[in-house]
């Protein structure tokens, strides 16, 4: 199993309305995608950054589900972030392998 993380700074201002959107909108539309198992939506409270940082984890079973999601369906969930966020959220993303 692997852990797809997306870990977000948000400009405060922008921060109720990015989180309002994560929940009712880019977290269902990425989990009807059917790739990932489960996911969960974490608040980072000892950033050093300023603004608010958020992490979106998404479980996947295997790396095939992943690479399809990647090639898929990431761009165009990404492009619409980037659309509505421009200039108010940066994102990185970590894949992750479970050891335990």
């Amino acid at each position: 199993m692997l852990l797809y993380n997306v870990t977000s700074i948000i400009e405060d201002a922008a921060a109720d309305r990015w989180l309002q959107w994560m929940q009712e909108l880019h977290i269902p539309a990425v989990m009807s995608t059917g790739k990932f198992v489960s996911h969960r939506l974490l608040k980072v409270v000892d950033s050093p950054n300023e603004g608010v940082t958020y992490c979106a984890q998404y479980v996947v079973d295997n790396m095939a589900d992943y690479l399809d999601y990647q090639e898929n369906h990431a761009p165009a969930f990404q492009a619409e972030a980037v659309a509505k966020f421009e200039n108010q959220a940066v994102s990185f993303r970590t894949l992750m392998e479970y050891v335990i």
